[in-house]
């Protein structure tokens, strides 16, 4: 008899403990997925062989590097998304936004990651996740980085801090 009731308490109780322990697993995962987005984002930037590392380093180079040429941009904001991700479509009016606030010195490009001509640079920039956005100086150097939405505000104190 004891025996039974110990059986229909621990009944009872296992469902709660793996709930508690979902919940915490879900939360964690939360707390750290920008450390699992960098993680990622190496291991993702590894596979790159040395080919796509000197092809997309030198298009880099010639494409984002104003100091080497006449240019008034001393930014470049580049998205990595697609025209089917929710985030992504909120971070077009953002893109709309800074160009209007930037038009001379903030160099907007957007690369859709389901074209197969952007892949090599996802792999030299390591993207794993969308949409993510890359602030690059006037040497073409990235200086931030960040997955996912990024409000327009934000991105502004980003260019103003890199723009003084």
């Amino acid at each position: 008899m004891k025996r039974q009731k110990l059986f229909i308490k621990i009944k009872k109780i296992v469902p709660i403990i793996f709930f508690v322990i979902s919940v915490l697993f879900f939360v964690l995962l939360f707390l750290s997925k920008n450390k699992l987005n960098d993680f990622a984002s190496k291991a993702i930037q590894l596979k790159a062989d040395s080919t796509i590392v000197r092809k997309e380093s030198a298009y880099i180079d010639s494409a984002y590097n104003y100091s080497k040429k006449e240019s008034s941009y001393e930014i470049t904001f580049i998205e990595f998304g697609s025209t089917g991700c929710s985030a992504c479509k909120r971070m077009e009016k953002v893109m709309e936004d800074l160009r209007e606030i930037y038009p001379d010195k903030v160099n907007i490009i957007f690369y859709n990651v389901t074209f197969p001509e952007n892949h090599d640079l996802m792999k030299y920039y390591g993207i794993a996740a969308i949409p993510t956005q890359l602030l690059l100086d006037k040497n073409g150097k990235v200086f931030f980085r960040h997955t996912g939405y990024y409000s327009t505000e934000n991105l502004t104190r980003q260019f103003n801090t890199k723009l003084k």
